[in-house]
């Protein structure tokens, strides 16, 4: 997994399955900025060819979930995260 895009897709696929419009918002809202069909699915591509998440298609909408392996690499991240970064956060605070 590379990136902040691939790690926040897996996190709000962790919440619940959703299209790509659907993650694109979701990272606008919480990004303030919202990524390009160019950006986001290259790299849900990327997520699905390494079977972290898994693709349905209902017509014309395609829908991501996240696999059972997608959440296990998703704790490893945020664990990784939590180690790398936590204190930065932490300091932030004070």
């Amino acid at each position: 997994m590379r990136g902040m895009l691939s790690f926040m897709i897996l996190f709000l696929l962790s919440k619940r399955s959703m299209y790509g419009q659907e993650l694109a918002e979701e990272i606008g809202r919480r990004k303030g900025e919202k990524p390009n069909p160019g950006t986001i699915y290259p790299a849900l591509k990327d997520l699905t060819a390494s079977r972290l998440v898994s693709v349905e298609s209902h017509g014309r909408m395609t829908v991501y979930r996240l696999t059972k392996s997608g959440r296990t690499t998703l704790a490893k991240a945020q664990k990784y995260f939590a180690r790398a970064y936590g204190d930065i956060l932490v300091a932030s605070k004070k």
